[in-house]
């Protein structure tokens, strides 16, 4: 019996010491590590109005050679790579599809050193990012692995964001060429919009469009109705016009209408515009009510190319006679649509 105990306890001592043994190898196992937790900041960047200089100067100049709608807007993003350096991504949004955008990172400089006064080096950073970024469905974006610490980058670079403009020719210092300018790794707020309106008046038809006496107003209308229009800048890149009629008589229905210019050699009567009225642009009946009446459209076309590169007619017809888009002397108004 007492044998038995003896060994009974000897086992029982050896179960506890290698109890022990196996807790204290649990206790050298190393901790596991914690997961790596990137940073990340974001920045929107606004439409360049001017408002990172604070000078409308040198906000985008949409009378310049480009013609791109102002609703463009830009966001930067920095994350942080395992290896501690800056991953820096650029999308765009209501850019113009099929479009190739220039995106450029410039550093600051002082403007009594650089070339052209510029406040940056003209010479892109193509270490922190430059390059194209196509547009699909208004939406496109970029990448670039930089080798520049994460917080180094946010904290100490100095520099511009640049979007430039992919409609016209490619500038590093004209400002009134850029889409987006603000300073890298700080949101550009967004600044007042300067969109276009433009007026043009339309004297009655007396044959001077064309020179010729001829084609003046035969009827029994009131030599004094003018016309007006009015074309206005959407933010979207359309744009829109109203067209007024003063002088007009009571009750009575002008069909007013945008012809599309044409070689008169191959239209049906000889007209120096296509006969069927351009109803996307205008065509459509305004009330007289005695004074002044109007009417307006939203046109697909920005306002460059209704103002610079749409070739056409406007007419206003005759309310008081059957409507003819052959005989010039029944037009009440002939004059050159937005000019």
């Amino acid at each position: 019996m007492k044998k038995y105990l003896n060994l009974k306890t000897t086992l029982n001592l050896g179960l506890l010491l290698a109890g022990l043994g196996l807790f204290a190898s649990c206790n050298d196992d190393p901790e596991p590590e914690m997961p790596f937790t990137p940073g990340m900041e974001t920045f929107d960047y606004a439409f360049n109005e001017g408002q990172l200089l604070d000078n409308p100067a040198t906000a985008y100049n949409g009378d310049g050679e480009g013609d791109h709608p102002r609703n463009l807007s830009a966001q930067l993003e920095i994350t942080e790579m395992e290896n501690g350096n800056a991953r820096v991504s650029i999308s765009l949004e209501n850019g113009i599809d099929g479009m190739q955008y220039p995106v450029h990172v410039h550093d600051a400089a002082d403007p009594n050193t650089t070339p052209n006064g510029t406040p940056y080096n003209e010479t892109p950073n193509g270490d922190i990012f430059a390059g194209m970024i196509s547009v699909s469905n208004g939406m496109g974006s970029g990448s670039m692995d930089t080798e520049m610490d994460y917080d180094m980058l946010l904290d100490t670079y100095e520099g511009f964001l640049v979007v430039h403009d992919p409609t016209q020719e490619l500038s590093t210092t004209d400002l009134g060429t850029y889409l987006v300018l603000g300073t890298f790794a700080q949101d550009l707020p967004e600044g007042e919009a300067n969109l276009r309106m433009e007026t043009f008046t339309y004297d009655f038809n007396e044959g001077q469009l064309l020179d010729n006496a001829d084609l003046a107003y035969e009827g029994e209308h009131a030599r004094n109705l003018m016309a007006e229009i009015m074309v206005e800048e959407r933010i979207d890149g359309t744009s829109k016009i109203t067209i007024s009629l003063m002088n007009t008589m009571d009750g009575m229905t002008y069909m007013v209408h945008a012809h599309d210019a044409a070689d008169p050699s191959t239209t049906p009567n000889g007209t120096p515009y296509n006969e069927t009225p351009n109803g996307d642009i205008f065509a459509g009946g305004i009330e007289g009510n005695g004074g002044t009446v109007m009417a307006g459209n939203e046109l697909e076309i920005s306002f460059n190319e209704l103002t610079r590169e749409y070739e056409g007619f406007l007419v206003v017809h005759d309310p008081t006679q059957e409507i003819s888009t052959t005989d010039l002397t029944t037009y009440l108004v002939l004059g050159a649509f937005a000019r």
